[in-house]
């Protein structure tokens, strides 16, 4: 019983990250001059960083969610998604705590960071951290 609430636990939280951060990076592609002006009002990246950022940052949200998908090194990917996570809460909690009126950009526009963006997005942590730490039976050493 334990073990199948595991699996599934497991399941679930590859699948909805991956597609969490399929579905992230491809709205971000969707409208890469909006998501540039979102970089820039978190007033955190350099000017001349903002447009490579905006540019090249979806790709890695879909990247780790296409490896994710696939299966291969999951606890990498876990540990990956986890810091990348830890990431955005860093960045969404400092320009929330600063006062700035930015929006979020995590899932498109229109978004305003406000204490519900900062604890869905850490509510994200919990599938990623269960990926990273939890080993599947081909992780076990067997004698």
């Amino acid at each position: 019983m334990k073990d199948a609430i595991l699996r599934t636990v497991y399941w679930v939280s590859r699948i909805g990250l991956a597609g969490l951060f399929l579905y992230s990076g491809y709205v971000k592609l969707q409208s890469p001059l909006q998501f540039a002006a979102d970089v820039m009002g978190y007033k955190l990246v350099p000017a001349g960083l903002v447009f490579p950022v905006a540019q090249y940052f979806p790709w890695v949200e879909i990247a780790l969610g296409l490896l994710l998908l696939v299966g291969w090194r999951i606890r990498y990917w876990g540990v990956a998604a986890s810091a990348l996570i830890l990431f955005f809460i860093t960045l969404i909690t400092i320009t929330y705590a600063r006062g700035i009126d930015a929006n979020c950009g995590c899932f498109g526009t229109g978004e305003k960071i406000s204490p519900f963006t900062i604890f869905r997005d850490s509510s994200f942590l919990v599938p990623a951290l269960f990926l990273a730490f939890f080993k599947t039976k081909s992780d076990r050493i067997t004698a």
